[in-house]
C-alpha cells in the first residue's frame, strides 16, 4: 500500500508547490500605466513596475492598441508600422521595482479623433490598461 500511495502523495506535493510559485510570481509582479502622451504619429506610454519583482524579457510583453471597440496586438520592434519600442527611464538597464519604462508606439500616420485603448501585458500575464482621447 505504501508503494502505491507514496508516489501519488509526492506528485501532489510537487504540483501544489509549482502552483504556489506561479501564484506568487503573479502577486509579486505588477505594472501600472502612469501616463500617455502623443506627438504626431507616436504615442508615449509610461509604465511603472509597482510590483516587488524584476520584469524580464520586456520585448516578450504584449501591447494592445486601437479604438476602444476595435483594438489589436502591436508587434515589438522592426521597421514596419505599427510597432513599439521601449526605454527604461533613469539610465536603468533592468526593469526593477519602482523603475518606469517608456514605451513608444509608432503608427503609420497620426491617429484620428477618438478614444483609444491601451493594454500592456508583461510576459507572466499581468497587465494594466487605460484609455486616451485624441481630439
Amino acid at each position: 500500500m505504501f508503494n502505491g500511495l507514496y508516489p501519488a502523495i509526492n506528485n501532489s506535493t510537487s504540483s501544489i508547490n509549482s502552483a504556489v510559485v506561479k501564484v506568487s510570481d503573479r502577486i509579486e509582479a505588477r505594472v501600472e500605466i502612469l501616463q500617455i502622451g502623443k506627438s504626431g504619429s507616436q504615442f508615449f506610454i509610461w509604465v511603472k513596475n509597482v510590483g516587488t519583482q524584476r520584469i524580464v524579457d520586456i520585448p516578450s510583453s504584449d501591447l494592445f492598441y486601437g479604438l476602444t471597440d476595435n483594438y489589436s496586438r502591436i508587434t515589438y520592434g522592426g521597421a514596419g508600422t505599427p510597432r513599439w519600442s521601449y526605454q527604461l527611464e533613469g539610465g536603468f538597464t533592468e526593469w526593477e521595482q519602482a523603475v518606469t519604462c517608456k514605451i513608444t508606439l509608432t503608427l503609420p500616420s497620426a491617429p484620428a479623433a477618438g478614444t483609444y485603448a491601451f493594454k500592456v501585458v508583461i510576459p507572466n500575464g499581468i497587465y494594466d490598461e487605460t484609455t486616451y482621447s485624441v481630439k
